[in-house]
């Protein structure tokens, strides 16, 4: 049934197609040929890029105007009917084209090739899931699959109609839009139908639903997504209004989605088959199209993208990793008053976002009385280390290469420390996950990035060697299980030494206006101040996950406007170490394995500036999916959209959703001087602003300057997940799931702050800068655990002091010493104290090696500005 519906649907194609062909050359009447664009107008072919070796209209094979016998001019063109012979001949040039196309691809066509193979990996991975979630009923799987046939039917016939009905209005935009609908549909279904055969790609109701390739079966891609988006791309550039794209493409979505519901395709055979008939059509339409008829120009991706040449805009950028010294030098600057469309909340930035600040500063600070003033200093270090970002835009675009530091750092930790701020606390918080223990913990590592264009690419890896940690005794074990309500007991097994290579940061990014798409492990820090976030921090390892970020600020709109600069970002990502989950049918999972597969995790936010001394900004994550839930469109869509809760585990479960906001205020009169700074963090609420009763909170005073010490500077921040007032949740609500037992942890370290499940606590620190690199600092934390959570309750507290010193501009030295001491009665009866001693060394090379601009063979232009 399945084979005879498709090929019905293929035959409906096909026969219109045809139809139209034979009632075109059915006048017996000598006419002439349509006359084709110059090659300078024919534009850039479907490979995104180059007709440079595309052939004049006379050598390959297009027909010249002529006359008729009685030697009058030829009709207009658009009024013209190609013979069969000749119509062959520009269909087999298409297919020229098409086939010969990858020949004709350029490194700049990347720029879109990667990430259209990047989404459609991602449908790949997720098709089997999609298959299996949709309904299989039969009438459903029926009605949808006639509804695609009639969508198809409706498009095609839709374009035949307009050509036939073109020869009684005399219309000559009616008969080119239906002459190269038609053209465009026959053209994909050919490259279509042999990759159907070729790639063999079982149906969904085929095999065991895994849509598994090379097995004889004919799903990928679509010939109706194909055929669809053909006539649909020709219709809407024919006819460029709102309400004809509307249709055309409103119409060819409901097809390629009836495709996916009728289980006659997997959403990457309609998405690819959609993509193919729409470069088909696009190659058709700029070879064939005849602009004096009306319609808009078809650009291809090449052309919209451009030659490679990339604007400051369009320049892909590594982002600053969030351990380098130029965040708190900046954020100096900023509480200086030199700074003013500054971020804080929203990290980390790019190279040449920190570069853009940097002028800011300079331009602030140009009118500053001393010459030797600490915002000089200040400004002249970040000026060394953001030379390139600051050299004129084009003598990058040749690409370029820095090694961007090496570092190696031993550490000794004298007593036992405490490693679990999921229940307990933590020795070691906002470190990337690394692991410690009692006695020695090395890191060996190092970091660099390479730029090309709008491409961008970074690195990040360390050896990680630490000591072990022994097993918890049976009460702190006991209870673990009964506040995470697990089925078992966790074993008597203890934190085994780690000798391991650690990827932290690695990733590719692409640059678009303003907007880098980045793919890999990556790191993120929503919130002001340097105690940590309660929605997202640096305290666990990076994720793996794809990101969309506005890099620079941009003001919306109209009456949008006042709400100043804003930033946006999103990140689809994907958890490790879940070991335990909860479903219809139960808990599942043990500590012996982790989940398979882990669940999803993605989140959103956005911070407006209104003035230059204030900045606030909401944020959101979602933690869906799983083991026992498919990761589909629709799983994303109940996690972003879903308004209600339902039982974990089940088709109305959301997921676990969270959501934060955060501030920053410049006193006034104190401008420079005083900064006020804070997030808000609610678990299941739809923000902290209606549910401050049952918000986390976390508040801090930056003094930038300590008066008669004014290289001094003081930062003191307090934090609870133990609300003190209303509320009525349970006890260790915050950062738990009851579906994902784990809660808001990856590889067994919390997302997000240093405090804990329910906790109150304190940080300070103070600093004496002797230059941007060279500072001493003192610092101090307590964390108390509430007796309500953990039987006993537990303490915290540490002191430290830390030096940073640089011997040369490349070459760095940091030493430290913490004093810990703790106590959790259900870990052991007294307190434990221990001391930790550590030392780094950092090189950081200023050399970049980049691509000259005279090797890149593109011509700047004649001024020297920018392309």
């Amino acid at each position: 049934m399945t084979t005879s519906l498709d090929w019905g649907a293929k035959a409906v194609v096909v026969a219109c197609g045809w139809i139209a062909i034979g009632l075109m050359v059915a006048e017996p009447v000598p006419c002439a040929a349509q006359p084709q664009p110059s090659e300078q107008q024919r534009g850039e072919q479907q490979s995104g890029g180059d007709n440079q070796d595309a052939a004049p209209a006379e050598s390959n094979g297009k027909t010249k105007p002529v006359q008729t016998s009685s030697g009058a001019e030829p009709e207009p063109a658009g009024s013209l009917r190609l013979s069969v012979k000749e119509f062959g001949k520009d269909f087999v040039l298409d297919q020229k084209q098409i086939w010969t196309s990858p020949a004709r691809l350029r490194f700049q066509d990347t720029e879109w090739l990667v990430p259209l193979s990047g989404i459609t990996a991602g449908f790949l991975v997720t098709d089997a899931e999609v298959g299996r979630s949709i309904s299989h009923d039969p009438k459903t799987l029926s009605d949808y699959n006639t509804f695609s046939n009639a969508g198809i039917g409706a498009l095609v016939g839709g374009a035949a109609g307009m050509w036939l009905l073109s020869f009684p209005s005399h219309n000559q935009h009616w008969r080119e839009t239906g002459l190269l609908a038609g053209e465009a549909a026959l053209n994909s279904l050919i490259p279509v139908e042999v990759s159907k055969y070729a790639l063999g790609r079982e149906r969904p109701r085929q095999g065991n639903g895994d849509g598994h390739f090379f097995q004889g079966g004919t799903s990928f891609p679509s010939e109706h997504g194909a055929a669809a988006w053909a006539v649909a791309g020709v219709i809407g550039h024919e006819y460029p209004g709102p309400l004809p794209k509307l249709l055309a493409y409103g119409l060819a979505s409901f097809v390629s989605y009836s495709r996916i519901r009728s289980a006659q395709h997997f959403p990457a055979d309609v998405f690819v088959g959609g993509v193919l008939g729409s470069l088909i059509a696009q190659q058709v339409y700029s070879r064939h199209h005849d602009p004096e008829l009306g319609g808009s120009e078809w650009r291809s991706i090449g052309q919209l993208l451009g030659d490679g040449r990339a604007s400051p805009e369009n320049r892909g950028s590594p982002y600053v990793p969030l351990d380098s010294w130029v965040y708190p030098a900046l954020d100096r600057l900023a509480a200086f008053d030199l700074v003013d469309s500054g971020f804080v909340g929203m990290r980390p930035w790019t190279r040449r976002e920190c570069a853009r600040l940097l002028s800011e500063a300079e331009e602030h600070g140009a009118d500053l009385d001393e010459e030797n003033s600490q915002e000089q200093r200040l400004i002249a270090e970040l000026e060394r280390e953001f030379r390139p970002e600051l050299e004129p835009t084009y003598e990058s675009d040749g690409g370029a290469f820095r090694l961007e530091s090496l570092y190696s750092r031993t550490e000794y930790i004298s007593g036992l420390p405490i490693k679990d701020g999921y229940h307990f606390a933590q020795t070691q918080i906002n470190d990337f996950g690394r692991p410690y223990g009692q006695g020695w913990n090395t890191i060996n590592g190092f970091s660099a990035y390479s730029t090309w264009g709008r491409w961008v690419g970074y690195f990040r890896g360390e050896w990680q060697a630490s000591a072990g940690l022994p097993a918890l005794p049976v009460t702190a074990r006991e209870t673990i299980q009964r506040v995470d309500f697990l089925p078992q007991l966790p074993p008597d097994i203890g934190q085994p030494s780690a000798n391991q290579f650690q990827v932290l940061d690695a990733y590719v990014g692409l640059m678009m206006s303003n907007w880098q798409l980045s793919f890999g492990r990556q790191s993120l820090w929503w919130g002001p101040g340097d105690g940590g976030p309660l929605i997202f921090s640096d305290n666990a390892a990076p994720l793996n996950m794809f990101r969309i970020n506005r890099v620079t600020p941009f003001k919306l709109p109209s009456v949008l406007g006042w709400l100043g600069p804003l930033r946006l970002e999103f990140f689809l990502g994907q958890l490790g170490g879940q070991q335990f989950i909860q479903g219809p049918n139960g808990v599942s999972g043990s500590f012996q394995h982790t989940l398979h597969p882990q669940p999803m995790i993605h989140g959103e936010r956005f911070t407006f500036k209104p003035t230059r001394n204030f900045e606030f900004g909401f944020s959101r994550t979602g933690l869906f999916a799983g083991e026992g839930v498919p990761f589909t469109l629709h799983t994303l869509g109940k996690s972003f959209f879903g308004l209600g809760n339902g039982n974990p585990g089940t088709p109305s479960d959301p997921g676990d959703r969270r959501s934060g906001m955060d501030w920053t205020y410049r006193l006034p009169k104190l401008r420079d001087r005083v900064t006020f700074y804070g997030d808000a963090f609610a678990d299941d609420e739809i923000s902290p602003i209606a549910y401050w009763d049952r918000s986390a909170i976390r508040g801090g005073l930056y003094f930038s300057r300590v008066p008669g010490v004014p290289k001094l500077d003081l930062r003191v921040e307090g934090v609870y997940t133990d609300l003190t007032a209303g509320g009525a949740l349970s006890h260790g609500f915050f950062y738990f799931n009851d579906r994902f037992l784990n809660g808001y942890t990856s590889n067994g370290q919390l997302l997000a702050s240093w405090i804990g499940r329910e906790g109150q606590g304190a940080q300070v620190w103070a600093r004496y800068w002797f230059s941007a690199r060279n500072r001493l600092q003192f610092s101090y934390r307590h964390q108390k655990v509430s007796q309500q959570f953990i039987p006993g309750g537990g303490t915290l507290t540490d002191v430290g002091v830390r030096n940073d010193y640089w011997l040369r501009p490349s070459l760095g030295l940091s030493t430290w010493l913490q004093y810990e001491r703790w106590l959790f009665p259900v870990i052991q009866p007294n307190s434990n104290r221990n001391v930790t001693a550590g030392i780094e060394v950092q090189f950081q090379p200023q050399k970049l090696f980049q691509r000259s601009a005279a090797s890149a063979k593109w011509d700047l232009p004649a001024t020297g500005g920018r392309p």
